[in-house]
């Protein structure tokens, strides 16, 4: 059984800007602490055997340089890996190319924390529309993945994952993070009501069935 406020209440979102040279760029980032050490967090990550059994397939060279594709999702080439700390990939998907930036730390009480964040150009009536739960939620399932998947060594079955993320519990688990999203929007100097509407709108995105 998932403890769905326990899950919403361990992940950390923020949301903030970066300049890139292309332009401005937002950026979501969404961290967590595991009661794993360094080295299982970054196999967990970055081996191909281990991927599968948190989040998807995936095929190509992980290594700086190299260039992966994840089984009907996004594909890119790493563009930095300096194990077991951090790498950086492309995340290039349906015809638009973002970042992903995965930072590796341990903590002074064996524990590791891991961070990931998600750097992309993004048009403001896009933004406005869903603002970084558009994104962030998808990156809060597949870390919920990473957690059940640390905790045990066993696969996560995505067949069951899929049920569960359309059950009522796993709709009031993509409810509340998009409703976290929207926390961390208007922390960032996002107007409150403009960042609650975009939360909401990104919400029904996820829960709506049928």
């Amino acid at each position: 059984m998932i403890d769905v406020t326990h899950q919403l209440n361990e992940a950390r979102r923020t949301v903030g800007t970066r300049v890139l040279e292309p332009g401005e760029a937002r950026i979501i980032t969404i961290s967590r602490t595991y009661d794993s050490d360094v080295a299982d967090v970054w196999d967990a990550c970055t081996n191909a055997e281990r991927i599968p059994r948190w989040f998807l397939p995936v095929s190509g060279e992980l290594k700086a340089g190299g260039r992966y594709q994840l089984e009907g999702n996004a594909g890119g080439v790493v563009e930095e890996c300096d194990p077991p700390r951090f790498f950086r990939a492309t995340w290039e998907y349906g015809g638009e190319v973002s970042w992903i930036e995965v930072t590796v730390t341990g903590q002074d009480d064996g524990r590791t924390r891991f961070e990931l964040a998600h750097i992309a150009h993004v048009d403001d009536e896009r933004w406005t529309e869903f603002g970084p739960g558009a994104v962030g939620v998808g990156w809060d399932l597949a870390l919920l993945g990473l957690t059940l998947h640390l905790a045990t060594g066993d696969a996560v079955d995505p067949a069951e994952f899929m049920a569960w993320s359309a059950s009522p519990e796993g709709l009031r688990f993509a409810a509340g993070c998009s409703r976290a999203w929207g926390e961390a929007d208007a922390a960032s100097g996002t107007p409150e009501e403009r960042a609650r509407a975009s939360a909401e709108r990104t919400a029904a995105f996820y829960t709506t069935t049928g």
